[in-house]
């Protein structure tokens, strides 16, 4: 804040009072409306903005649509499980999956936009845009909410399309800088090499590391509604309103870090024509959303992924991986039952 680091756990002004609060809460609602019945008044000014900044900033949710309760459940259990990352990034774990798959006989095949899903009792047969058909027994339906209402099914399906926009999709911009070196380690006589996380009031203003790994790289995350706002900036407008958030931190010429820069990408996941958006979070009206899209069409097309997760154990990649073994054990019993 003000250019100046506090180090530590990032404190809630009234945190006690409004976790007591929210252990108390008997009736779902919006977070927002939450805050406004129990928080209102400039005595909780800082408390209403902190808790709409994590919700927006962390959870990329709507404050009002985001389920309080489910809001609750995550952030008051967040200690009983530990983040993890893979050794070598994600696109380790794509090159693995690739091979696992090859190894199975399957095809991935890249640039098929499909555009309708045809369902019935022999099976089920896909048409893409440029006019190629797939047959099978089974499909798995993984694309994100938004783009469910774009795939024609036969037979149509209104209600399973109606269930997915009741669901929550936040947008997300992402900022990745690859520097020649880690320079934020040798500010502050050293005190920011173990750097991990930075949260400030920037544009931009969310940034990490890879500690603790070397790699000279910066990451800076915007979510809602920051992320929506910059909708119409490109990818180099992007990278440069990071580069004035970083410069404004650190304290530290804007030019000096240009002169650092090995590569930048900005992906804004809300422009991306097969994402629409980045990360899903539960409205009041989730519960009986999932219900439905739980259900397979004709017995033969699921949806499965990040977004269509029922569990506790809520997150982007926890709650993806949860979701596939969940579908594919699902339909492995269906085939035992009608071999």
């Amino acid at each position: 804040r003000g250019g100046t680091f506090s180090q530590g756990r990032f404190s809630i002004p009234h945190e006690r009072r409004f976790y007591e609060k929210l252990a108390t809460l008997k009736q779902d609602m919006p977070i927002a409306q939450f805050l406004d019945a129990n928080f209102a008044g400039e005595a909780y000014a800082d408390l209403r903005r902190s808790i709409i900044r994590m919700a927006e900033g962390y959870d990329a949710a709507d404050t009002q649509r985001a389920s309080t309760v489910a809001l609750r459940d995550e952030w008051m259990h967040r200690g009983e499980r530990g983040q993890g990352k893979i050794a070598g990034g994600y696109g380790a774990l794509l090159r693995f999956l690739q091979s696992e798959c090859a190894k199975g006989g399957a095809d991935i095949c890249l640039g098929a936009v499909v555009t309708e899903i045809a369902a019935s009792g022999s099976g089920v047969s896909l048409r893409c845009a440029d006019g190629a058909r797939f047959d099978g027994d089974t499909a798995i339906v993984t694309v994100p909410p938004p783009l469910l209402s774009e795939i024609a099914f036969v037979p149509a399906v209104p209600e399973k399309v109606a269930a997915a926009a009741k669901l929550g999709y936040g947008d997300v911009a992402k900022i990745l800088l690859r520097f020649k070196s880690q320079w934020w380690a040798e500010l502050h006589g050293g005190d920011l090499a173990a750097l991990s996380f930075v949260f400030s009031d920037e544009a931009v203003p969310t940034w990490w590391t890879q500690y603790p790994q070397p790699y000279p790289v910066l990451t800076g995350w915007l979510a809602v509604p920051k992320a929506e706002r910059m909708r119409n900036m490109s990818e180099g407008e992007l990278i440069e309103c990071g580069l004035s958030s970083l410069a404004n931190m650190f304290a530290v010429p804007k030019d000096d870090l240009k002169s650092q820069i090995v590569a930048a990408r900005a992906p804004h996941w809300g422009n991306d024509p097969f994402a629409r958006g980045a990360y899903s979070y539960l409205t009041l009206d989730s519960k009986s959303a999932l219900a439905e899209l739980s259900k397979p069409i004709a017995g033969r097309v699921y949806f499965s992924g990040e977004a269509f997760y029922d569990g506790t154990d809520m997150g982007t990649i926890e709650a993806a991986f949860a979701s596939g073994k969940n579908t594919a054990s699902r339909m492995l019993k269906r085939t035992e039952a009608v071999g």
